[in-house]
């Protein structure tokens, strides 16, 4: 892999589905699975073998289907957990295990009723006997944003010497700001013994609007995968959204830093997760949102008709989205109704179209959004009517 190349992690079918009332059957996860494989994206999470039978033939399926990614496993450090995950991921052209274990004070106290050395031990443990399965294994430090990174850094070199190819530093409850977070990383990449035998991983939680932020400063400071899922799906306030990811590091090319990811299958990507599970993807979400390329300012359809670059900095057919869409709407401008209306069929002088655009503003305050059926009318009742059929 190419220092500059940044592993997606695929977590839609794992902690995406952890979203209330977004249960998949296997089917349907197969389905999603394999879009997957085809986008490009480097490890798939497929599940969480030992949480349920379903959950494990999942997994099951999932492992004997996918040719390129990696098909991983979550368990936590429990033996069983682990051997669980080995015999859902067998069929795996390439299994990864991911295990590990809460290393926060939070965790440690109050959920395991433990203590620092105790955890750096059970991590250790848990590493060393999910290598002896599978030669990929990740270890997830949870609640590591909350963790003093001294102590951290201690876990991580435990994992290493277990046999740990990657270091997962989750930001659990998506408290970091994306500075401390970035320097989080930065502090183990120059602190953790062994650190160059594994790839630091960003997983982060979108509590406070942050996690594509983290994500991204994770991957300056020297990670370089990032576990995300399709729409930014997840536990709460939903995770790390990958269509994001993969294009801010795509749009700022000075970065230096680029994922496999074929874009132009975002869309639909976006679109298959959404239908599957039932989950209503806002507006104006990022990328995949319905308004994402729609203009209905004035000022900015002017723009973007004469140069599209004006108001977008993202081509709509870079992740398969067909074309920018001009929504007419009281707001709007006269180039934007010239342009619609030619569209379907009128081309509008500019004296024709000072007439018509003053019964298009007679409409738009009546309706929220003027659709093609309604330009017609506007123009069959415009005064100029006879002049523009018989040009």
């Amino acid at each position: 892999m190419s220092n500059n190349n940044i592993q997606i992690f695929d977590t839609t079918l794992r902690d995406g589905e952890q979203v209330p009332g977004c249960k998949l059957n296997t089917e349907q996860k197969v389905i999603i699975a394999e879009q997957l494989d085809q986008l490009g994206v480097d490890v798939i999470e497929a599940g969480f073998p030992v949480s349920s039978p379903g959950d494990f033939l999942s997994v099951q399926a999932i492992s004997k289907i996918v040719r390129h990614a990696t098909v991983c496993g979550l368990t936590r450090a429990v033996e069983n957990d682990i051997k669980v995950a080995a015999d859902a991921l067998q069929y795996a052209v390439k299994p990864r295990i991911h295990t590990g274990i809460g290393t926060s004070d939070s965790h440690i106290i109050h959920k395991f009723k433990s203590n620092r050395e105790d955890i750096i031990k059970r991590a250790y443990e848990a590493v060393k006997y999910a290598k002896s399965f599978v030669e990929d294994v990740e270890f997830y430090a949870e609640d590591a944003g909350r963790t003093d990174n001294e102590y951290l850094a201690r876990v991580c070199e435990a994992a290493i010497k277990g046999g740990a190819t990657v270091l997962n530093i989750p930001d659990t409850t998506g408290y970091c700001l994306p500075s401390e977070y970035g320097a989080k990383i930065k502090y183990l990449k120059e602190n953790v013994k062994g650190i160059e035998k594994a790839i630091l991983s960003c997983h982060c939680h979108n509590d406070l609007g942050l996690a594509t932020a983290n994500s991204i400063e994770g991957v300056i400071n020297g990670a370089r995968q990032i576990e995300c899922t399709i729409n930014g799906i997840g536990e709460r306030a939903g995770n790390t959204a990958l269509e994001e990811v993969v294009m801010v590091l795509k749009q700022h090319p000075y970065l230096d830093l680029d994922t496999n990811i074929k874009t132009e299958m975002l869309y639909g990507m976006s679109q298959l997760v959404s239908d599957s599970m039932g989950i209503y993807t806002q507006p104006n979400k990022a990328i995949v949102g319905a308004n994402a390329f729609a203009h209905s300012s004035g000022i900015h359809q002017d723009g973007v008709i004469k140069n599209r670059e004006t108001y977008e900095i993202i081509n709509p057919k870079d992740v398969g989205v067909t074309e920018s869409a001009i929504v007419l709407t009281a707001r709007s401008g006269r180039a934007a109704l010239a342009y619609r209306a030619k569209n379907v069929g009128y081309e509008l002088t500019k004296l024709q179209l000072d007439d018509v655009y003053a019964n298009f503003l007679s409409f738009a305050d009546k309706k929220k959004e003027i659709n093609d059926g309604d330009i017609h009318q506007i123009i069959e009742t415009s005064n100029v009517y006879r002049q523009i059929i018989s040009a």
